[in-house]
């Protein structure tokens, strides 16, 4: 088994699960089985309580996990079935050491930090990895592992001194570090700035793990004094330094990686089996990045919901919608909407946001109206509802969504006029959902 640590240095949110998926999408590109684990350093448990706005969309497994949304990602890039054990979160690992230790399995010790969680999160590692993840039921070759966070914070030390020491029990050849950074550009210089990197990357060395690659991510494509520069003072090789800028699309990250020579790299650095060159799956890649770059009729859908602030809060809903569009070669112009703004409340209090929010829903192609949780903003999607039902728009109700559009019917077409869900009426005497 080789393993592919990703951490991440100077900000969180920089986009490492969508480089360790761009990771696995190419690795498997070469014919290689691929699986995924993310590490999350919070206590929670699992994601399934979070407010959206906390860490985006909770994204539901196959066997009912609530996980991180990164494995969303890993499952939409590498076409794979994930396990609710494929995301680990410091809550888990202290709770199975905890178990163990009111079990009586440590034999009296003092159970701490070093060795004992650290020896559960590689043990778990080792034996998820193993799990096979596709349809062919194969146990995987390489397993790309995302350690969430940034390096330098409190709560993820035991996991960074976890692999601190993993990466002498799997081998260097089966093992390697990717760091990915940020490379700041001040709008008032307009220089590229490599500071926060070499800071992130002498920290990272601090902790005992030293990066084989470190992906850089800028607004703009960098220049190569920058990598350079990174280069001597990182103390990699230039080829080590790879620039990821932001992109029309994330199906572009593969391509990018892939330019730069990692399939090389990683067949050196980790002795693959593999060829030098990319195949067929990788060129289907790059054909539907440009053909998504190339479209020209836009179809627009009116998302109506309570968490609009952040896109990530419905990426699976937005990856979904962005594909379907991509099938049949449109663009997808989606608009947020907040649902408390289309309420009759809202032109009280503040006309020019309910106007302008129903301008974006009246000239929308189509209306979707996703899950949510709690009463606030439902007048809003039932009265976008009603708009669909009416106007003959296009809905998808998801979910909630799918609740409120019954609870819509039976008000307005059946005349049941305190039709309800109990969720928000227990004593509704129309308890249609």
């Amino acid at each position: 088994m080789k393993y592919i640590l990703v951490t991440g240095g100077v900000i969180s949110g920089i986009g490492k699960g969508i480089i360790a998926s761009s990771i696995g999408t190419i690795l498997k590109s070469c014919g290689l089985r691929v699986t995924a684990i993310k590490i999350d350093p919070y206590i929670n448990i699992d994601a399934g309580t979070f407010s959206p706005y906390e860490h985006g969309e909770v994204f539901v497994l196959n066997d009912g996990g609530e996980v991180d949304l990164d494995l969303g990602n890993y499952e939409r890039f590498l076409d794979i079935n994930l396990y609710k054990d494929n995301n680990i979160t410091t809550g888990k690992i202290y709770q199975h050491v905890i178990n163990k230790e009111r079990h009586g399995d440590y034999l009296g010790k003092t159970v701490q930090v070093v060795p004992h969680i650290t020896d559960a999160v590689q043990e778990w590692v080792m034996n998820q990895a193993k799990v096979p993840v596709d349809d062919d039921k194969k146990e995987p070759q390489i397993c790309v592992i995302e350690l969430g966070g940034t390096i330098g914070d409190i709560e993820g030390m035991p996991f960074v001194e976890a692999f601190r020491q993993f990466q002498f029990k799997a081998k260097r050849e089966n093992f390697c570090n990717i760091h990915v950074s940020l490379v700041p550009q001040p709008n008032a210089t307009g220089e590229q700035k490599t500071k926060p990197t070499q800071n992130s990357v002498r920290a990272l060395r601090g902790l005992g793990l030293s990066p084989d690659l470190i992906v850089c991510r800028s607004a703009k494509p960098i220049e190569m004094a920058v990598k350079e520069k990174i280069s001597m003072f990182c103390h990699v090789e230039p080829e080590q330094v790879i620039f990821i800028h932001d992109v029309s699309s994330t199906y572009r990250v593969p391509i990018l990686l892939e330019e730069q020579g990692i399939i090389k790299y990683f067949k050196q650095r980790l002795n693959l089996p593999i060829d030098d060159q990319p195949s067929d799956l990788l060129m289907k890649w790059k054909k539907m990045a440009c053909r998504y770059e190339r479209l020209l009729k836009v179809c627009s859908i009116a998302l109506v919901g309570k968490y609009t602030k952040l896109s990530d809060c419905y990426a699976s809903v937005f990856k979904a919608l962005e594909h379907s569009a991509l099938a049949i070669n449109y663009k997808l112009d989606l608009m947020y909407i907040d649902s408390t703004e289309l309420e009759r409340s809202m032109e009280v209090e503040n006309s020019v946001k309910y106007h302008q929010a129903w301008h974006k829903l009246c000239k929308a192609d189509g209306i979707l109206v996703p899950g949510g949780f709690g009463i606030r903003g439902t007048e809003g999607k039932l009265q976008a509802i009603s708009w669909a039902r009416t106007k003959k728009k296009p809905f998808l109700g998801v979910c909630l969504g799918m609740q409120l559009a019954v609870v819509e019917f039976a008000r307005n077409c059946l005349n049941w006029e305190d039709a309800n869900s109990t969720e928000f009426d227990p004593d509704t005497k129309n308890p249609v959902v």
